[in-house]
């Protein structure tokens, strides 16, 4: 059975989710409504310990809480180079670039350019662009 086709029961602690939870909770987002999390859910799964989960759910366009995924990864490379790799591994955030440069559709690319910009011009951030989707939503490339 795959989680696609599972039943997805909750989450034992929503603060610290498993990456199975996450990865259940993505492919069913119905079944424990973003509006019931804990204020600033985003935030709170958008590090290094769910990175590689909330990637993969980035990059399959057929997960139904991809934009949810999507916006995660802005704030964790926000995150990261705004403290200067001291939030995150800054080799964990190039390989996840290099990545979707290389297999990921559009939004996927232009997530990548997106972080690229950032590292190279980190004036450029944005709180509401970064980290509260407006990057998400336009689907916009930095210039």
């Amino acid at each position: 059975m795959s989680v696609q086709e599972s039943t997805f029961h909750g989450f034992a602690n929503p603060v610290d989710p498993t990456p199975a939870e996450l990865r259940a909770w993505a492919y069913k987002p119905d079944s424990v409504p973003l509006a019931s999390m804990p204020p600033d859910w985003d935030l709170l799964v958008s590090g290094d310990r769910l990175v590689l989960t909330l990637f993969e759910l980035a990059m399959d366009p057929s997960c139904p809480a991809r934009r949810f995924a999507l916006h995660c990864l802005y704030i964790y490379a926000a995150d990261g180079i705004r403290t200067n790799f001291r939030a995150h591994p800054k080799r964990r955030f190039r390989k996840l670039v290099e990545q979707a440069e290389r297999d990921g559709d559009e939004l996927m690319k232009v997530w990548a350019h997106n972080g690229r910009v950032l590292l190279a011009r980190p004036d450029l951030f944005i709180y509401r662009d970064w980290c509260e989707g407006g990057l998400v939503r336009e689907n916009r490339r930095l210039g």
